[in-house]
């Protein structure tokens, strides 16, 4: 904790966080109502997550909390239990919470293990394509609440599944009936019974919810876009509209005062002021924020085994976000940050965040550049952002529960426009197909099916193309052909002439792993017929892995078995350990035909030469 409470910054460190305190105060009401869980949630997790991610955190200058692609994926996890439990968010929110905390804790692991310092892999078509569709899902959603359309409160729209909604009811009717030993064929006194005390309220409640899964999603918010712009209303737009152009107009005048919040302030006055007839967000608690007990009392391990991927792709996708935001803040203040340190410090906050209610965030890039030009200098700064948080929650949470449903709508379409990576998509045209093949693909399927396996896939893809190029490289500069038509390395230059014919000599240049070894073992149906002495040459193949272990294990038994002389010379560390734990060293290739140089080699060959 050092320099925790270094006091010679504090001013530099109190501006700073009470400037990235107000920048995130709308984001995070934001968020909070585009993950489904209320504005009160995306406070709670700014609260939290950005003091304790600061407290115990390894990047002195960084503000966390709630951001788009946490919020997005979050949105999944979310929208996923909430259809688990027939639509009722208050059921489902201890098991929603839990896959939350579930996902700090991985974080927290992630550091433990050392992780941190390899998320800078993560290859950038597959951010790139992530990042872009963040930002489609983020505009295309939010187009439904910025005209005032909510398809839950749609009437036609949601009779539509009242026939499938009376099925699903059935179902579980019987569903229940067997599970509790009563649906006999010979007695359905009872199903008639329960199928009878079927009320329009709960078939209403049940077309609702089947009605928001249908518009959910960016498919779901073009199939219903027809509807939404017959029903605009007038209203909500506007507020709407008039918020986008102050964040967009406000930057113009100065960018001193956050333009969010100013879009905020005066779009929310306006409103509330002339009394207008606005749909407000949800109702912001009073008090202290307090723990969700019923997340340890109704725990239940089945509620969120199908989404243990999930939280672990939250929980790698919190440490990219936050990693990638320390870098920013080190080039910023030219220090160095702690990456597993950071890792745990956001699992911690996320985890808390999770008991009292609030949405997984991470390292916020935003935030942190507003805290560093505005004076901050030390973890101090995020503390005093989460507390500032605080106070506003515990003085203005009343007054904030008034904020149109429009503006945080509005704020929340300028984000998903800012979030896109522009770079990326300008360079399509420029960029190699297959990165380009990647980004694309991340893209379309994060935007259309599902972020979480489109980053899996988008991570495969990559792999699978990484390894076939540096399979195809290696094997390209590790040629197999004859002496004499591989170009000699410079001490070969003087190789006997009369030892061309019965010596081949094998260059093996970079790593034998498993992209390379096919074209390795070509090498047996390559020697001629005329050698009976092959010289392996070691020096520059730095890694074996077991795949290359094994397929060089097969030549060299192939070989020996037809009588060849094997001499392997200079090999390197680790190779020649793995070499010594299967035994090609000594049983297959003994000792003294190891040699640590080319000419000790030479000399073996004419010493034994008969």
């Amino acid at each position: 904790m050092k320099n925790l409470f270094d006091f010679k910054h504090f001013k530099g460190d109190l501006f700073g966080g009470m400037t990235a305190g107000i920048v995130a105060l709308p984001l995070a009401l934001a968020f909070g109502v585009s993950s489904g869980l209320g504005p009160s949630a995306g406070l709670y997790g700014a609260i939290f997550v950005s003091f304790l991610a600061a407290l115990f955190g390894g990047t002195n200058t960084q503000i966390s909390g709630p951001t788009a692609p946490m919020t997005a994926v979050s949105m999944v996890v979310i929208a996923g239990i909430v259809a688990a439990f027939d639509g009722d968010i208050t059921k489902a929110l201890p098991a929603i919470l839990t896959v939350f905390i579930l996902s700090g804790l991985m974080q927290i692991g992630l550091g433990l293990i050392g992780l941190g310092k390899y998320i800078k892999y993560i290859p950038y078509p597959v951010v790139s394509g992530f990042m872009t569709a963040i930002g489609v899902i983020i505009l295309v959603t939010q187009i439904l609440p910025s005209v005032g359309y909510y398809p839950k409160e749609d009437a036609d729209f949601v009779s539509q599944f009242k026939p499938h909604a009376q099925e699903i009811i059935l179902d579980n009717i019987l569903k229940e009936e067997a599970g509790e030993g009563i649906l006999v064929l010979e007695n359905f006194k009872e199903t008639v019974k329960r199928a009878e005390s079927i009320s329009q309220a709960q078939i209403l409640k049940e077309s609702q919810t089947l009605a928001g899964k249908e518009a959910s999603g960016v498919i779901g918010a073009f199939k219903v876009l027809p509807r939404a712009i017959s029903n605009i209303n007038w209203l909500e737009l506007l507020l709407a509209l008039g918020t986008i152009l102050i964040i967009y107009g406000f930057k113009r005048i100065t960018t001193a005062i956050p333009s969010t919040l100013v879009a905020l302030l005066v779009m929310s006055g306006i409103a509330f002021g002339f009394g207008l007839d606005y749909r407000p967000i949800e109702e912001i608690p009073s008090g202290l924020p307090l723990p969700n007990l019923e997340i340890f009392t109704s725990f239940k391990f089945g509620n969120i085994t199908p989404y243990i991927f999930t939280a672990l792709t939250l929980a790698l996708l919190g440490a990219i976000d936050s990693l990638l935001t320390s870098v920013v803040a080190d080039n910023m203040t030219k220090t160095k940050h702690k990456p597993n340190k950071e890792l745990i410090g956001q699992g911690i906050g996320n985890s808390i965040a999770a008991i009292f209610g609030g949405i997984p965030g991470a390292g916020a890039t935003i935030r942190t550049v507003v805290n560093i030009n505005a004076g901050g200098k030390t973890r101090l700064s995020g503390m005093i952002a989460g507390l500032l948080l605080l106070v506003i929650l515990l003085a203005l949470g009343p007054v904030a529960s008034q904020i149109p449903a429009a503006v945080l709508a509005g704020i929340l379409i300028t984000v998903g426009i800012g979030v896109m990576d522009y770079k990326g998509l300008k360079a399509i045209p420029k960029m190699p197909k297959p990165e380009v093949t990647i980004m694309l693909i991340v893209l379309v399927l994060s935007s259309v099916w599902n972020l979480v396996y489109a980053v899996g896939i988008g991570l495969v893809i990559a792999s699978l193309m990484f390894m076939k190029k540096i399979g195809d490289l290696t094997a390209k500069r590790s040629n197999i052909t004859s002496f004499k038509k591989e170009k000699a390395w410079p001490d070969e230059k003087d190789f006997p002439k009369n030892l061309e014919e019965s010596v081949y000599i094998k260059h093996i240049k970079g790593p034998l792993f498993f992209g390379s070894t096919s074209e390795f073992q070509e090498l047996v149906k390559q020697i001629p017929d005329t050698a009976s002495t092959i010289i392996i040459r070691m020096g520059r193949m730095q890694y074996i892995d077991q795949s290359g272990l094994y397929a060089l294990e097969d030549v060299l038994v192939d070989l020996v078995r037809d009588g060849k002389k094997i001499l392997l010379v200079n090999i390197i560390e680790q190779p020649r350990y793995l070499m010594e734990r299967i035994d090609i060293i000594p049983d297959l290739i003994p000792e003294d035909q190891i040699f640590k140089t080319f000419k000790e080699a030479i000399n073996w060959i004419k010493e034994h030469k008969k």
